[in-house]
């Protein structure tokens, strides 16, 4: 599908980054996840009797976006299993392309945090891979509430550790500006997460800018919850959508829970793009326009 092939062109500039900061670690996660998506979508279609549609490219999208959603400290064999793991159970299970309620990376990705939680750990800083600890901008907010310690052209550019597509925001905007351009995304859905995460950061006397540049929010509202396939269709539809989606991350970065071993959720893209995805059919029916 033409809309597939610009979106791998679209992530480009985030994976390029990627790899120049975090070298060949970096390549090999997103390497893996792609081949690992598409291989779980054949080998489950092979299995099932159904016809093999992984040239349609869905698969390798999402495989490419689970390889960015980790850090370079992640094991390759975690990547394998969460990409298999969304294409599987949050894609084909439910129907296929179109059918599927759940965006499939996040699907895969929420059984990748729970199931391997701290094998995101240790972050590592770019270009040394030297580990860090509570060094991420989510986690200093966290630790202290103040948006503060690290400068924000570093996050901006992606000088900081993270993980692997998430660091650049300027990667990011570049590479969503393309799917803008030739009308391939839902723009009205990031800008109203935006939108929220913007007053909410203003009320509580935080730096917007902080939000924005730090974890996964600009990754996740761009090209996660933008999916044509579980997204509303209908432009009203896509504002609640995305507010909800900027809500539920704010709420989480403020009050999110530590697992049993050391990984804290101080992110909650997975969890607002999921939570949301249940309300796609709704918003579809309730601003579906009326004919008359």
């Amino acid at each position: 599908m033409k809309i597939m092939i610009w979106m791998l062109l679209a992530l480009t500039p985030a994976a390029a980054w990627s790899v120049y900061v975090f070298g060949i670690h970096a390549l090999v996660r997103i390497l893996t996840g792609t081949l690992s998506a598409v291989a779980a979508e054949a080998i489950f279609q092979k299995l099932t009797g159904q016809k093999i549609t992984v040239k349609d490219g869905s698969a390798a999208i999402t495989g490419t976006l689970m390889g960015m959603a980790v850090s370079i400290s992640t094991p390759v064999y975690a990547v394998a299993f969460a990409a298999a793991f969304g294409i599987v159970a949050g894609k084909q299970l439910l129907g296929g392309l179109g059918k599927n309620l759940f965006n499939p990376m996040m699907f895969g990705r929420l059984f990748y945090l729970f199931v391997f939680p701290d094998s995101i750990l240790p972050w590592r800083a770019p270009f040394t891979f030297e580990a860090v600890s509570g060094a991420t901008p989510l986690e200093i907010l966290r630790e202290t509430g103040q948006t503060a310690g690290i400068p924000l052209s570093d996050m901006f550019l992606g000088l900081i550790p993270g993980a692997i597509g998430e660091v650049s925001t300027l990667a990011l905007l570049i590479g969503f500006s393309i799917l803008v351009y030739k009308k391939f995304v839902r723009w009205r859905i990031p800008a109203a997460a935006f939108s929220a995460v913007l007053v909410l950061a203003v009320i509580s006397g935080q730096n917007p800018l902080y939000h924005f540049f730090a974890g996964s929010l600009m990754f996740g509202a761009c090209f996660m919850a933008t999916d044509p396939m579980t997204s509303p269709r209908f432009p009203k539809g896509q504002i609640f959508f995305g507010i909800g989606i900027g809500l539920i991350i704010m709420a989480m970065r403020w009050w999110g829970w530590q697992t049993p071993g050391e990984y804290e959720f101080t992110e909650g893209t997975t969890f607002a793009v999921l939570i949301m995805n249940l309300f796609t059919p709704y918003l579809n029916k309730k601003f579906k326009p009326v004919k008359k």
